[in-house]
């Protein structure tokens, strides 16, 4: 698992930054890519990345400004020309259906994948054997969502000390144990999986939020996460700018991530104002002063979701 930033920058983008994009990799875990917002040029964006479309599964949009999803007619075409036929799921806020079905259709575009646009309000948006996605309403302008991505927790590996004791070689019997099935050894004698397995794999939890205000959505997403997406769109000094175009300040992230319990917190969605990394190093160190594991997300900035 591994997030992927495709593009950091609040409102327009710049030459040194694209507007937000953000990949999570789940190759290990599902052979496949899920996008979270789809800004102007975010297929631009994926042109100079490792990220393939044939790859991509679902986008969860989570809110309708532009910078969020003008780039998502461009992108569902461009993954049709390319002969893509994995099915797509697209989850956002009310209007979203609306926003993709006139742009497809005005432009005619054709789209030769099944895809399924399903708008939410919040509450638990999807859920398999290995992953649920969770989703809550922030403070912002528009309707604006976060995502909290939980992995289910692993399997513990086998214990092979004990296995060897057993007298059990490698081979198929090993994988009866792992799926948690029990061995018939003959003359009477079993093992049962629970004897050989080691203490399951903590799963891990990845919470990426849309702008937002401060609110008590951000941390009901974010409660223990191994790693958090906060917007930072100013420093402490513009609190009051921040707070009127309902924005956060990169103080209110370290703040939020504090409270929240998280252990990693990345920076993103800055204000032009700050053009390069040394104009955003001061938002780094005020929220350092408060949140020690605080990281700057910088562009094609690939960063690996490490297990607790």
């Amino acid at each position: 698992m591994e997030l992927y930033f495709l593009g950091t920058n609040a409102g327009v983008p710049t030459l040194q930054r694209n507007v937000t994009s953000i990949a999570l990799r789940l190759l290990e875990e599902r052979r496949s890519l899920w996008l979270f917002d789809c800004g102007e040029g975010t297929q631009h964006q994926i042109l100079k990345s490792p990220l393939k479309l044939s790859k991509l599964e679902k986008i969860f949009i989570t809110h309708l400004h532009g910078d969020h999803l003008f780039g998502l007619p461009g992108l569902l075409s461009s993954r049709g020309a390319q002969g893509v036929k994995l099915p797509l799921m697209i989850y956002g806020p009310p209007g979203i259906k609306n926003f993709v079905e006139t742009t497809l259709g005005i432009s005619q575009s054709r789209v030769p994948y099944t895809m399924e646009i399903i708008e939410h309000t919040g509450g638990i948006l999807f859920e398999d054997h290995s992953f649920r996605v969770e989703s809550a309403l922030l403070d912002h302008r528009a309707e604006s969502y976060g995502y909290r991505i939980v992995e289910k927790d692993l399997p513990g590996s086998l214990d092979l000390k004990r296995l060897e004791a057993y007298g059990l070689k490698p081979g198929p019997l090993y994988g009866k144990l792992k799926r948690g099935e029990s061995v018939d050894l003959g003359g009477g004698r079993w093992i049962h999986a629970q004897e050989v397995l080691l203490a399951p794999k903590k799963g891990r939890i990845v919470t990426i939020l849309g702008d937002t205000r401060p609110c008590s959505g951000v941390e009901q997403l974010a409660a223990g996460a191994d790693l958090l997406v906060h917007e930072a769109t100013f420093m402490e000094d513009l609190t009051e700018l921040a707070h009127e175009y309902y924005h956060s300040t990169a103080k209110q992230a370290a703040e939020a991530a504090a409270r929240a319990g998280v252990k990693t917190l990345f920076l993103t969605h800055f204000s032009s104002r700050y053009k390069d990394v040394e104009h955003l190093q001061p938002l780094l160190n005020e929220a350092k002063a408060i949140f020690g594991n605080t990281k700057l997300a910088e562009d094609f900035g690939l960063y690996p979701v490490q297990r607790s």
